[in-house]
């Protein structure tokens, strides 16, 4: 099967950071689910495992974990799901990736692609979905509100890919005001049109500019990115008792200043429950299908900003190297091989 993977991290510019190789087909054994891989989106895990991890001697690391398909073949464990099923996904951090043709999933981590979405627009969802909603309602706990506070959620990096579905989970399942982070005029526009209320400019102070909406102290925080940047407004503009979530990774973050307002501070990595294999892993794959019938239900949309073709080294090195400045909007996706 045609797949793109690399032997050694390298910066993307050289042609050997991804390359279009040759693998075996997998076999599916036990709960997975061998699935033809229509499209991929990327995300800034792929490039942070590309520039991080070394593979094996001799041997190809493929990345990728958002994908969205066709069931082609089934473990003798799997109870969920038949041969032909439409199915998107994130996949799990410790196994092979999606950037291939055919793919080994666990079904429990599976969904059934909305219906009224081509494969493009179905394989931008999975990861930040399931992101954002394991943030929101598992960590945060946005239905349970902060006493004293009009309710309200600040999302720094509202244009990025979990922004981006951020913002349309909590319009579409609370009655929060929704503050998001965005500094370009076309990233403006991008989380007003998701549904924002107010849009702040991440370049400057948030707590002043917080400060000055009409919602008063919010009790939410979702940080999605340059966490280490807006700490300290980020305590600052915090309501007392307030929550706050982060996904991405400081160099290092001192939890003591939390401590006078009693701010409670909540990590996110989707990968969490297939990589411990934990007792609710299950309960992504019941997400994903929330998540479709949003969709279909015209609830939410979904985040696809740019596709750049067919899934092959070239393509994929273009769209590490946009994640990697800082200024994609929304997903990148690519979906077919080509000829």
């Amino acid at each position: 099967m045609r797949a793109v993977g690399y032997q050694s991290p390298l910066p993307i510019d050289d042609p050997d950071a991804l390359q279009d190789i040759e693998l075996p087909e997998p076999v599916p054994g036990g709960r997975d689910l061998l699935v033809e891989i229509r499209a991929v989106s990327v995300n800034p895990v792929d490039t942070k495992v590309r520039r991080s991890a070394v593979p094996e001697p001799g041997q190809w690391r493929v990345l990728g974990w958002d994908a969205a398909g066709i069931v082609k073949a089934t473990g003798p464990d799997v109870r969920h799901f038949a041969v032909g099923d439409d199915v998107f996904y994130a996949g799990a951090l410790q196994r092979s990736g999606t950037n291939a043709q055919f793919h080994l999933v666990d079904e429990r981590i599976v969904g059934r692609k909305p219906a009224s979405l081509d494969w493009a627009q179905a394989a931008a969802l999975p990861l930040t979905a399931i992101t954002a909603w394991e943030m929101m309602f598992d960590r945060l706990e946005l239905r349970r509100p902060v006493a004293g506070t009009v309710p309200s959620l600040l999302i720094v990096g509202g244009a990025g890919g979990v922004g981006s579905i951020a913002i349309q989970l909590a319009r579409a399942l609370t009655d929060l005001a929704v503050i998001a982070t965005a500094s370009r005029s076309e990233t403006r526009e991008w989380v007003r049109a998701l549904g924002a209320h107010h849009v702040i400019d991440h370049r400057n102070g948030l707590a002043d500019q917080v400060a000055r909406l009409p919602t008063g102290a919010p009790g939410f925080v979702f940080s999605t990115t340059q966490t280490c940047r807006h700490y300290a407004d980020i305590v600052t503009l915090l309501a007392p008792q307030g929550r706050f979530g982060l996904t991405d990774d400081p160099d290092e973050l001192d939890a003591l200043p939390l401590k006078r307002k009693s701010l409670s501070l909540h990590w996110e990595l989707m990968f969490t429950r297939s990589m411990f294999e934990t007792a609710d892993m299950a309960e992504q794959g019941v997400v994903l299908n929330e998540i479709a019938a949003l969709v279909d239900r015209g609830r939410i949309r979904t985040t696809l900003g740019e596709n750049m073709g067919p899934i092959n080294a070239g393509n994929l090195r273009r769209a590490h190297a946009l994640i990697e400045s800082g200024r994609a909007k929304g997903k990148i996706v690519l979906a077919g091989f080509g000829a």
